[in-house]
């Protein structure tokens, strides 16, 4: 495998030094190149936006990417010592005085970051390099094991997440991208296949990675834990328009017995402010149009049949399968047909997919040194399997367990169902 594609390839959980500074310089420059952009777009009104719960002002966003790294790396006096590191140990200062300040995701709160006086763009894109030259300068002193090169691993992959998030938050503001961008962030068309059964099993659910010798894993993915999973049949691929269309069409979004309380009260809502009729971006949609229209990037653009449903909440996936006879897939479910049944035609990365399951920890979890990553959100989130359009080649994995509150529909997110 060439390297250009190693560096972007699952193979990057258990990375050593050289790939890892090649990785990290691709994700800055992927995050740049995404910032760019932005700035074709904002820069003439300051890269201001409207402020919206979902999203992060474009430059708080930036400038934390770099301060994230800076934070568990350069400034980290245990980085060697991995998920032992002590997480609220002294640190040393950063390059830039105001880094905490401003960046400091823990204790910035949310509606707070749109009056900070951070940095312009030159700034910031000027702290960017910095943070990254002192980081791989550290990474080449860096002793080839897990645990010395945890934080690396880690920063990379934060990294990558924030650069899905910058191509959520562009749809999310309808700025244009440019066209090859665009393309690439369109899910293609699906070969629409029968669903699949899976035979009972016991599964082996979590991952053995994070050990010393076994590369990275979230903490939300360990540990390993035994599951008896029944017999089971799962849709080969996720729902399409053409199923979703149906849905609308036979009063999907009228019919309360369809929705869970509290979803139906979330379309009570949409419906009050925006006449909620179809997942969030959609203008037309139904049988007698004969098309899903679709707003991508600002643009209208006409959905294909066969191309994944997609911006739908956990609400709305749960009320088509309600509506169909069909249930959500359980995590454990989803994770062996990946492993599984890929052969047999089992199709996931073309958007994240909800699952039936509530985020909660693994049996014996402990929390890795970024608390704030996954025990704030256990038991308040729903977990999202798979990977989208936006998601690095990297970032893939059956065993990654996305989560997000059941009213986001903001990210590039599907659904497949299974039968009851």
């Amino acid at each position: 495998m060439a390297t250009s594609d190693l560096i972007d390839s699952s193979q990057m959980r258990s990375a050593g030094r050289e790939l890892l500074s090649l990785a990290l310089m691709d994700a800055r420059n992927h995050t740049l190149h995404l910032f760019a952009q932005y700035q074709k777009a904002l820069e003439g009104v300051n890269f201001v936006v409207p402020q919206l719960a979902t999203i992060n002002p474009p430059l708080w966003e930036l400038g934390h990417v770099g301060w994230f790294q800076e934070w568990w790396i350069g400034r980290n006096m245990q980085r060697a010592l991995g998920t032992r590191c002590e997480p609220a140990h002294p640190r040393l200062a950063s390059i830039e005085p105001n880094a905490d300040r401003w960046w400091d995701s823990t204790h910035v709160p949310d509606d707070t970051r749109w009056t900070l006086d951070v940095p312009d763009m030159g700034g910031c894109r000027a702290y960017l390099l910095d943070t990254l030259e002192s980081t791989l300068d550290l990474l080449d002193k860096a002793a080839e094991e897990d645990q010395a090169l945890y934080f690396y691993r880690l920063c990379l992959f934060h990294e990558d997440m924030h650069g899905e998030a910058f191509a959520y938050t562009a749809q999310t503001l309808g700025l244009p991208l440019e066209k090859p961008l665009q393309e690439a962030l369109t899910p293609a068309p699906m070969m629409v296949r029968e669903p699949l059964l899976i035979p009972a099993t016991v599964w082996q659910m979590g991952s053995a990675a994070g050990a010393e010798g076994n590369g990275f894993a979230f903490d939300n993915e360990k540990a390993v834990h035994p599951i008896s999973v029944p017999e089971f049949e799962i849709d080969a691929q996720p729902v399409t328009w053409a199923q979703f269309v149906e849905f609308v069409d036979d009063g999907g979004y009228d019919r309360e017995e369809l929705w869970q309380a509290d979803g139906w009260q979330w379309l009570q809502r949409q419906a009050a402010g925006e006449g909620r009729r179809g997942p969030r971006y959609v203008d037309q949609i139904g049988v007698a149009s004969g098309a899903v229209m679709q707003t991508r990037f600002g643009h209208p653009m006409r959905m294909l049949g066969n191309q994944p449903a997609m911006h739908m909440t956990w609400w709305e996936a749960d009320a088509w399968c309600r509506w169909a006879g069909r249930r959500l897939p359980a995590e454990v479910e989803w994770e062996v047909a990946a492993h599984s049944a890929a052969r047999r035609g089992f199709r996931w990365g073309d958007v994240w997919e909800w699952m039936g399951t509530t985020f909660r920890p693994y049996p014996g979890f402990v929390p890795d040194p970024y608390r704030e990553y996954s025990e704030p959100w256990f038991g308040s989130h729903k977990v999202l399997r798979g990977a989208s359009v936006a998601t690095r080649a990297r970032m893939k994995s059956p065993k990654y367990r996305n989560f997000y509150p059941p009213e986001r529909d903001d990210i590039f997110c599907g659904f497949r169902s299974c039968s009851l």
